[in-house]
């Protein structure tokens, strides 16, 4: 991706975060990037497609943490357990950085989602290997993997909008070890 379509998707997401996506027309999108609209349309057709990018490009920062995440070295169940939490964090992190782009995400749920389809892929991939080495090294039960790290990746995501929200963040930090424990009960083996 050239450095100018980076910079047009990191004015619009500014833009977007402050005043909103319905607000922000591609002109303010051309003017705040001191780009000439010609420039812009190069780029984008729409601000449809801007949107679409600016998700993309939030989303893909979520994955390059839980990338960083499954790089360590550490044992399967901690990595498992640091996935979690990135995953919850960054979320947060992705809606709450963006001010009036917040109330967008909720509101074109399904649009965030089917943009999303491709990320959630991967990090089902990323789940699916950690929970792979950890039956390997027998950590873990043996299990369906597809099936596994599928539903997991579900159960993790089912906990973003209260997280989000407010509604169980306060506590999390209290609480992580728990609920963390509670999503081990099904996978690990008992100690012997």
């Amino acid at each position: 991706m050239s450095n100018t379509k980076k910079m047009l998707i990191e004015v619009a997401r500014q833009l977007f975060a402050q005043h909103g996506k319905k607000e922000v027309t591609m002109n303010d999108i051309a003017e705040a990037s001191k780009k000439g609209r010609r420039t812009l349309y190069t780029y984008f057709n729409n601000k449809e497609e801007i949107y679409k990018a600016v998700i993309d490009r939030e989303l893909q920062s979520v994955l390059e943490r839980l990338n960083t995440v499954s790089l360590d070295e550490k044992a399967p169940d901690i990595k498992l357990t640091n996935h979690i939490i990135t995953h919850l964090d960054a979320i947060k992190d992705v809606v709450t950085r963006n001010g009036s782009l917040r109330a967008d995400f909720f509101h074109d749920i399904y649009e965030v989602e089917r943009t999303r389809r491709k990320i959630d892929i991967k990090e089902i991939a990323l789940i699916k290997k950690i929970l792979a080495e950890g039956v390997k090294r027998k950590i873990f039960k043996r299990m369906d993997l597809d099936l596994s790290s599928m539903i997991l990746f579900y159960a993790i995501k089912g906990l973003e909008v209260p997280y989000i929200r407010q509604n169980i963040s306060d506590n999390f930090e209290k609480n992580k070890n728990s609920i963390v424990e509670f999503v081990f009960q099904g996978i690990k083996l008992p100690k012997i």
